[in-house]
């Protein structure tokens, strides 16, 4: 994939030089499917939503305040088997009663929660945070650029409150395909300056005359236009598809979950 390239009019073009990838080696992504819950199970929870849970939680999922079941939003759950904890025990002090399911009912409530308001979105498996965070922190790598509530590189985006800001979904989509989730503010630059300076980073902010990056080193730089020989901005993501295994990557998300600010 061509990066796309910016150059000061009145100077000569500078050869592109391609940019340092961080992260592990390259891998092929999970298959979707991995995460997908079954159409029968997502129509099993449809039919006992609709006759057990829409009375109070409404048909989309947002009447309660401070749940929100289409996109995932609740006080306390984070992975599947809280989800079921809440079902089949209750919650509130009584407010959620529990209910008595068979297991593929208790199942199919579980995917249609997850996937049933959005036919057409992804379903994404929430796994175990606290297994995730060791993932986290360990095998997956992530906080080798990422910083998470005062902690890490910023050479990644800040993830303290991701969970907040980004679905599920979105954050599967953001460890297996990472070319496809990258925002466009937060590409990777490479800047040559008037005074033959190489500057390699990510994209932070940029208006017509100014542009704001996180420098390889780590520093907050902001560049005037005008004084840039080149300015690149790479349509390759800094990281490779994750190597995780389905399983792991929804550790993952469950941990990401419940990074909602400081």
């Amino acid at each position: 994939m061509k990066n796309l390239i910016r150059k000061v009019p009145h100077l000569l073009p500078v050869a592109l030089l391609a940019l340092t990838l961080i992260g592990s080696q390259p891998a092929l992504a999970q298959e979707a499917g991995d995460h997908q819950y079954t159409s029968e199970a997502i129509e099993t929870g449809s039919r006992l939503y609709a006759q057990q849970c829409a009375l109070c939680h409404g048909p989309q999922g947002d009447v309660v305040d401070g749940v929100n079941l289409r996109i995932g939003q609740f006080p306390t759950v984070q992975s599947d088997d809280d989800l079921r904890q809440v079902v089949t025990q209750g919650a509130a002090e009584g407010r959620m009663p529990a209910f008595s399911l068979r297991a593929e009912e208790l199942d199919g409530v579980i995917a249609f929660i997850r996937a049933g308001f959005d036919p057409d979105g992804v379903a994404v498996k929430i796994g175990d945070p606290v297994r995730g965070k060791a993932l986290f922190d360990g095998e997956g790598q992530c906080a080798d650029c990422h910083r998470v509530r005062g902690v890490g590189p910023r050479t990644a985006p800040d993830l303290s409150n991701i969970g907040s800001i980004r679905t599920p979904a979105a954050l599967q989509r953001n460890m297996l395909d990472p070319a496809a989730a990258l925002f466009p503010i937060n590409r990777p630059v490479r800047i040559v300056t008037r005074n033959e300076e190489t500057i390699v980073g990510r994209r932070l902010n940029e208006d017509t005359y100014t542009v704001q990056i996180v420098d390889s080193n780590e520093r907050l730089r902001s560049l005037k236009k005008s004084d840039l020989v080149t300015y690149e901005i790479s349509n390759e993501p800094s990281k490779q598809p994750t190597t995780l295994s389905s399983d792991e990557v929804a550790d993952v998300i469950g941990y990401l979950l419940t990074l909602r600010g400081l």
